[in-house]
């Protein structure tokens, strides 16, 4: 079931026995195509999807944030002035975001918080960016920041990088921090700038939880990102945003053969997604489609960040009918897949793909349409009184 607002106000009130001042809201994420692209100031089209995390919360007049988890069942109490790492957790989010605000001038309140979500943790959906921008939004209220999407979502991905230890690109906080209603964002990670691209009439997009999981700290991931950079260094640029596919030709004799694939897909995955962008625009979801499969494809053989389970899901949805298109999302090594289908087919789709990957793979899988919704928000919640706070 779909977290709603009324649903936190109700279980703050009832462990702490007054309604919250405010509701924070900041959603998850699927990325139709543009995969791996983001840390090379590259192009991505995700959509903020209708799953998010949300806080309920109440400005403390001391420096501690006071957090029970419903998911976890536990609490965290956080001391703002002594922030001090510890083993990886759900509290380390909060905790980076808290020191990350802090390094950027920002002076914070304490708060007391219930927190809690419906994004699959590890299924490649961006949780833990959802987490750092409901964390952003939940001390911009209680503290009276001013809310800067693009400045936020920097924030957070220097949270992630820094204090957690992943050195994911921007993609994921930005797409929380900025998602439109109705609409794929098209994001440059370079300018940050972010444009809506409406999705073909008629397409519905569907998340396909493969019901395996990685550790994304632990995983390769870390290891692509460094041979990627490697690359723009040997070519002289700033990221490999800057090289063309005919440059990338030209010049791959003088690469390794493991770095070559993996600049390969990151140069063409830059025009897969811009191509995409304008097959969204023309409403034309046959060449989103065959982009989607081609993104596939190169994460799989190039890339090398597919699974086992990842391609069978895809391959279940792509022998379905009204599947245009279906690949990986997300980090990869396991967790989620995504799949553009016609709305008009959704009723038999998703039930067709679960029966048929249980059956290759053995795995329990979950299959759920999503719709895009808007970005990270803030709720003020009326006193008891019906005077409006905040």
């Amino acid at each position: 079931m779909l977290l709603e607002k009324d649903v936190l106000v109700a279980a703050y009130q009832g462990r702490w026995g007054c309604p919250p001042k405010w509701v924070v809201r900041a959603p998850g994420r699927v990325n139709l195509i543009g995969e791996h692209t983001d840390y090379s100031d590259g192009f991505v089209l995700p959509l903020a999807i209708n799953r998010a995390i949300w806080i309920a919360l109440e400005p403390r007049e001391d420096q501690q944030v006071v957090v029970h988890s419903v998911d976890f069942g536990e609490t965290a109490t956080i001391e703002l002035a002594t922030l001090a790492r510890a083993q990886p957790s759900w509290q380390e989010y909060l905790k980076g975001v808290a020191w990350s605000l802090q390094e950027a001038g920002f002076r914070l309140k304490g708060w007391s918080g219930l927190l809690q979500g419906d994004v699959p943790l590890g299924a490649g959906l961006s949780s833990s960016a959802a987490l750092e921008m409901a964390t952003a939004r939940a001390f911009a209220a209680a503290s009276d920041l001013p809310w800067d999407p693009a400045g936020m979502a920097r924030l957070g991905q220097r949270a992630e990088n820094q204090w957690v230890g992943v050195n994911c690109g921007i993609m994921d906080q930005l797409i929380s921090a900025v998602g439109r209603a109705e609409h794929a964002m098209l994001i440059d990670c370079r300018s940050l700038e972010a444009q809506p691209v409406p999705f073909p009439p008629g397409t519905a997009v569907v998340v396909l939880d493969t019901g395996t999981r990685r550790g994304l700290v632990d995983s390769a991931y870390n290891e692509r990102r460094a041979t990627v950079e490697a690359a723009a260094r040997r070519f002289g640029v700033k990221a490999l945003r800057d090289v063309s596919l005919a440059r990338l030709n030209d010049e791959a004799a003088s690469l390794d053969e493991t770095t070559r694939r993996r600049a390969r897909h990151v140069v063409s995955e830059n025009q897969r997604t811009l191509d995409a962008a304008e097959a969204m625009r023309r409403g034309d979801a046959v060449t989103l489609g065959l982009l989607m499969n081609q993104s596939h494809a190169s994460l799989r053989d190039d890339y090398e960040v597919s699974s086992d389970a990842l391609d069978a899901m895809v391959q279940c949805a792509l022998e379905q009918t009204g599947c245009y298109g279906a690949r990986m999302t997300g980090a990869g090594f396991g967790g989620c897949a995504v799949a553009l289908i016609d709305a008009q087919a959704a009723g038999e789709f998703g039930p067709a793909v679960a029966a048929g990957y249980q059956a290759t793979t053995g795995h329990v899988p979950s299959v759920y349409v999503c719709r895009a919704t808007e970005g990270a928000a803030a709720f003020a919640i009326p006193s008891p009184s019906g005077r409006g706070l905040g």
